[in-house]
């Protein structure tokens, strides 16, 4: 004889599984369970609930009970299934896991799965689920440099603070020059595009010259000033100086991001700034490029007008750049930087921790040293 079960639900149950019910996104046996506790709450019987559905009673006896003893989680969740045993055991795992991290395989710098199976004993896709488990990547490198800038942290929070908080009635300009961007030629057109196949162009090329792009980017409003040149001296450095004070309004303070390339610095380029005492300058730490926000600009302009372009003189490659620029200018979009400097500083110390525990040892952590008393005045500051 079926079992009754009392199933009663309250008005915020029912219009969730009336919800489940009409869903198209949600698993199906979820949605099929919602309405077999639906219709028996509306009175069907248990086999006129089967019936309907196209299941056995014997399912739908299963489901009305679990939801009886578990309430609304029963039927939300499935219970746990034994499944097959694991034929690889955790030591093993381990195992490969550890020699992927902490070993290198004879005559070659990184393992692949079928270089790796065969030293662990276990086949070369159980290798490669292994390492999906855990994130591990040996194919991909990325690259990174840490500064050794004695006074770092200084100067990250110097540039961070003008992003973060602007001066008032002042424009925060980021500087840069892009050097020697060639004007490549492909030796024969690219085939064309068509459905299941993407761009190409050969591998090889002929360069017809390079130029320089001179870059002020205001942080503010996202607008570009530029300049090409043949070279990337301090006299042109002057030149784009000398573009901004003429195209920036004469009441504003200019405050000027840059990076420590010599030509920034020559008495010439000191001299002049003397000059033009609305002009405040604001180095980056050394080898921390990645600071300076036009530098995402020129990813941008690589990416979408340089990498892929054909051009066939220098001219013509200045030409794309303007036209790119212009229409950049047209409807220009600040970068958001959103990053407090206490957390880079953070990042990059414990960055510093990791390579001194690798043994590397410089003859001298300026740019560690920097970052803890600045944390640790900081962590002073913040105490009530």
């Amino acid at each position: 004889m079926q079992r009754a079960y009392s199933i009663r639900l309250n008005q915020e149950q029912e219009d969730d599984f009336q919800r489940f019910g009409r869903s198209q996104t949600l698993p199906a046996r979820l949605v099929q369970r919602s309405k077999m506790l639906l219709l028996y709450a509306a009175g069907h019987s248990v086999e006129e609930v089967a019936e309907q559905l196209g299941v056995a009673r014997q399912t739908v006896s299963r489901w009305l009970g679990r939801f009886a003893e578990q309430g609304q989680v029963g039927i939300e969740k499935d219970a746990k299934r034994s499944g097959r045993p694991p034929l690889i055991l955790p030591p093993k795992i381990t195992e490969i896991v550890e020699k992927t991290t902490r070993e290198t395989p004879a005559g070659a710098t990184h393992w692949s799965t079928r270089r790796l199976a065969p030293e662990v004993g276990v086949s070369a896709s159980s290798v490669g689920r292994i390492w999906r488990a855990h994130g591990l990547k040996p194919h991909c490198v990325k690259r990174f440099k840490l500064s050794n800038d004695p006074r770092f942290a200084e100067k990250l929070e110097d540039v961070v603070d003008l992003y973060l908080h602007p001066p008032a009635d002042a424009i925060v300009l980021s500087l840069d020059e892009k050097c020697q961007i060639q004007a490549l030629d492909r030796t024969q057109p690219g085939l064309p595009w068509k459905k299941g196949r993407c761009g190409t162009m050969t591998h090889d090329y002929k360069r017809h010259g390079t130029t320089t792009l001179f870059t002020a980017m205001n942080t503010q409003d996202g607008t570009v000033l530029d300049m090409c040149l043949p070279t990337h001296t301090h006299q042109d450095w002057i030149r784009l100086l000398k573009l901004i004070d003429g195209r920036t309004p004469k009441d504003k303070a200019l405050h000027l991001i840059m990076d420590n390339y010599a030509a920034h610095k020559t008495p010439e380029v000191k001299a002049w700034l003397a000059k033009h005492p609305r002009f405040h300058v604001h180095f980056t730490p050394t080898s921390s490029s990645w600071l300076n926000q036009v530098e995402r600009f020129f990813r941008d302009l690589t990416d979408k007008c340089i990498r892929r372009g054909v051009f066939h003189s220098v001219p013509e490659l200045q030409q794309a750049i303007r036209v790119y620029i212009d229409r950049h200018n047209q409807n220009p979009k600040p970068y958001l930087w959103t990053a407090a400097a206490n957390d880079i500083l953070e990042k990059v110390k414990r960055a510093w921790k990791a390579l001194t525990a690798r043994g590397y040892a410089p003859k001298k952590l300026a740019a560690l040293q920097s970052i803890e008393r600045h944390l640790a005045a900081a962590a002073v500051a913040a105490a009530p």
